[in-house]
């Protein structure tokens, strides 16, 4: 197939959507497809014009206020149909569709072309964590207004299917996330790193992730008196000197990719993730194939992903004092935390990329076959060269 993919955000900033975004293009170029990658520009002029096979085409951006390495693609809808009107895919992947993904729904609905927008941020729910909450009922809006007009509305979570759907969004289906097993590994626990976060041997509490308001960062300080514990901050971010300041005990590694994510995450004790958007939360798959056991806010993808008394813990959102006594539970029960980190271990082996990425083309291939979107209906469209 011949598959245009518009990332509200891709390298060299590192997330959740571009990180699901490079698994797609490296499943898509073992197929043979043809892929153009549409995306922010970028300061960094290491940035490669290529990524798996893909093109990568720029459009002209400005950094977001308070987050200077994120990029909002400028100019208007005709920009965005001229370029898919030249390339003239098969499909339209709208990779967290927002601002440049809004365009692109509208250019991609104008000229025909089926579209699959991968819901994967809940920007709305940001509002009211920015002070900004007379905002939110535009931002659901805009979320509607793309989404209605999408072919296919993919969501990584039953929370989030429920929600678009409560929404009066039509035509979503799940589609979840893989994870790498091999790479993350119980077997990448490392003596010697625990060694660097917590000298005198104490049981590690890990987060990773951005360090934004909306992560809820800040409600790890519940944690700070945990007896015999270190909490060690794995990432990056505009809160960064602000968590310093109210976590004066942690250690902050700031940003870790590749093995060097991996071995931190597997030597963690316990994964902790407080933030109550996320869509999905990919780094508790990731800590769960580690070996880890979570405790995770009870909203959201967490849901899905954490078996309450079995492989985790889930805790009441904005009950912090929750929060402590779920962590309390099993940094004070060895036993109980070992057969929690094997539970969780074992409830994710065989959710593979290539699984997922198998399961993704499946849903292109349905609306393909279905045409484009027209009033909540569809209209049938003979597209040329999909080589399904």
């Amino acid at each position: 197939m011949r598959i245009a993919i518009v990332a509200e955000s891709f390298l060299p900033l590192m997330n959740g959507v571009t990180h699901s975004i490079l698994r797609v293009l490296e499943y898509l170029q073992e197929r043979g497809d043809e892929v153009l990658v549409i995306a922010p520009s970028t300061l960094d002029a290491g940035a490669p014009g290529e990524v798996y096979g893909a093109h990568v085409h720029r459009l002209p951006s400005v950094p977001l206020a308070g987050y200077t390495n994120v990029r909002v693609a400028m100019g208007g809808v005709s920009r965005v149909k001229r370029i898919l009107a030249d390339y003239a895919p098969d499909v339209v992947h709208l990779a967290s569709p927002f601002v440049l993904g809004w365009r692109a729904a509208q250019a991609a609905h104008q000229l025909g072309i089926p579209t699959v927008a991968v819901y994967q941020t809940e920007v709305p729910g940001y509002a009211g964590r920015y002070g900004v909450p007379f905002l939110e009922n535009w931002a659901w809006a805009r979320v509607e207004n793309i989404h209605l007009l999408a072919s296919r509305t993919l969501a990584p979570s039953s929370f989030a299917l429920n929600q678009l759907r409560g929404r009066g969004i039509p035509r979503v289906e799940m589609w979840r996330r893989g994870v790498d097993t091999r790479r993350f590994s119980p077997d990448k626990r490392d003596a010697g790193w625990r060694g660097t976060v917590a000298p005198a041997g104490e049981r590690i509490i890990g987060y990773v992730g951005r360090l934004a308001v909306e992560k809820q960062v800040q409600d790890l300080a519940a944690l700070r008196t945990v007896p015999g514990t270190r909490l060690v901050i794995v990432g990056d971010g505009p809160q960064r000197q602000a968590l310093e300041e109210a976590l004066p005990d942690a250690v902050f590694t700031g940003f870790l990719g590749g093995e060097e994510l991996a071995r931190a995450v597997a030597s963690f004790d316990l994964f902790v993730h407080p933030g109550e958007f996320e869509t999905f939360c990919q780094t508790i798959q990731e800590a769960m194939a580690s070996g880890v056991p979570v405790v995770a806010t009870g909203r959201g993808g967490p849901l899905d992903l954490v078996e309450n008394s079995r492989t985790g813990w889930l805790y009441e959102p904005g009950d912090l004092a929750d929060l402590r006594s779920r962590v309390m539970d099993l940094m004070g029960d060895d036993a109980k935390r070992r057969a929690f980190a094997a539970a969780a271990h074992a409830s994710v082996q065989g959710r593979t990329w290539s699984a997922l990425g198998a399961e993704l083309v499946r849903h292109y291939q349905a609306v393909l076959a279905a045409g484009v979107p027209c009033n909540g209906r569809t209209t049938s469209t003979t597209r040329q060269g999909a080589a399904l």
